[in-house]
C-alpha cells in the first residue's frame, strides 16, 4: 500500500558514468568517445523496472547521449515517459560563459524535440550547477522556451546549492523578469539543518529506511518530493576509475544496493512525471523572486 496519495516526481538524469563531475579529474570530455558505453543498457533496465511497477517519470537526457542513442530517446518517449533536457556537454554551468551555455542549451533542446516530435519544456543543469553565481542561466532557459526547471538544490555543497531558496515547487521570477516554474531538489529539515534527501548519491549513502522516512516527510507536510537517479547508479559492474578517495566514495558507494532500493521506493510512494506533478500543484505555487536571494 502506498504511503500517501500525493504524486511525487520520479526523475532520471540520462548520462553515463564517465560524464560525472566526481570522475572528471581522471576523464576529460576528449576521452568520452573511447570509454565503454553503458548508458543505453542501464537506461533500458530502468525502463523495465518502471514498466513492471507501472510508473512513469521524467528523463533528463544529456544531448551527448541523445546524439549517440537516438533510438533510446524514442523508446523512453514511446513508453510514456516525459523527455526533458540535461543540457549538452555535462559541464558545470558556472564554469561556462553565458554564450556557450546558450548555444548548448538551444542545441540540445532542438535535438530532443526533433527526436520525440514534441516540445521539451523542462531542464536540469549538470550537477545542479545553477547557483547564485550562475543564475543568469535561468534567463537563458526562459528565453530558449523552457517553462520549468529543476536545477536548484537549496543546500550548502561544495559543487552546487542555493541555500535559502524555497524548498518546494514555486514560480520563480528571474533577474530579467521572466517566469519559470522551479521544482527544487528535495531537502529534509532535521535538528536545525537542511539535509539533501532527493536521491542519487544520498540515496546510496543513507540507510534505506532513512531515505524512505525523509522523503515521506515531504508528503506528510502536504508537499510532493522530487527523486532523482542516474542509470549508472544501478550498474555495479561499471569500470572502476582511479580518482581521489572522496570522489571514489561519492561515485561507487553502494552501487550494488541501489536497484533493490529503487524498486522498494517506487512501490512505496506514488510517482509520476514532473509535468504531471506540477500541473496538479499549479494553483498552489507561490512566487519567489531571485532579486530577493543572496
Amino acid at each position: 500500500m502506498k504511503e500517501t496519495a500525493i504524486k511525487n516526481a520520479l526523475t532520471i538524469d540520462v548520462e553515463d558514468y564517465f560524464h560525472v563531475a566526481a570522475l572528471s579529474e581522471a576523464i576529460s570530455p576528449d576521452d568520452w568517445s573511447s570509454m565503454e558505453y553503458r548508458c543505453e543498457a542501464n537506461t533500458d533496465r530502468l525502463l523495465e523496472i518502471f514498466d513492471k511497477a507501472g510508473v512513469k517519470g521524467t528523463f533528463f537526457v544529456l544531448g551527448w547521449v541523445a546524439e549517440k542513442s537516438p533510438a533510446l530517446v524514442r523508446r523512453i518517449a514511446e513508453a510514456g515517459h516525459e523527455i526533458a533536457s540535461h543540457g549538452y556537454s555535462h559541464q558545470l554551468v558556472y564554469n561556462q560563459t553565458p554564450e556557450v551555455f546558450r548555444e548548448e542549451t538551444i542545441k540540445s533542446k532542438a535535438l530532443l524535440e526533433d527526436q520525440v516530435q514534441k516540445p521539451v519544456d523542462g531542464y536540469r543543469a549538470a550537477s545542479y550547477s545553477i547557483t547564485n553565481e550562475s543564475r543568469w542561466a535561468l534567463d537563458i532557459l526562459a528565453e530558449a522556451g523552457f517553462t520549468w526547471d529543476s536545477s536548484i538544490f537549496p543546500v550548502h555543497h561544495d559543487r552546487y546549492g542555493m541555500p535559502g531558496s524555497p524548498r518546494w515547487p514555486h514560480r520563480l521570477t528571474t533577474d530579467k523578469g521572466y517566469e519559470l516554474i522551479e521544482f527544487p531538489l528535495t531537502t529534509l529539515k532535521l535538528a536545525g539543518f537542511t539535509l539533501p534527501i532527493a536521491g542519487g548519491g544520498y540515496f546510496r549513502l543513507y540507510p534505506y529506511p532513512f531515505s524512505q522516512w525523509g522523503l515521506g516527510q515531504a508528503n506528510r507536510q502536504g508537499q510532493p518530493f522530487i527523486f532523482y537517479l542516474h542509470p549508472w547508479e544501478i550498474d555495479s559492474g561499471q569500470p572502476r576509475i582511479e580518482v581521489k578517495w572522496f570522489s571514489k566514495f561519492r561515485h561507487y558507494n553502494n552501487l550494488d544496493k541501489c536497484e533493490a532500493r529503487l524498486e522498494k521506493l517506487i512501490n512505496h510512494f506514488e510517482f509520476s512525471t514532473v509535468a504531471d506533478v506540477l500541473h496538479q500543484k499549479a494553483t498552489q505555487l507561490e512566487t519567489f523572486s531571485l532579486s530577493t536571494a543572496t
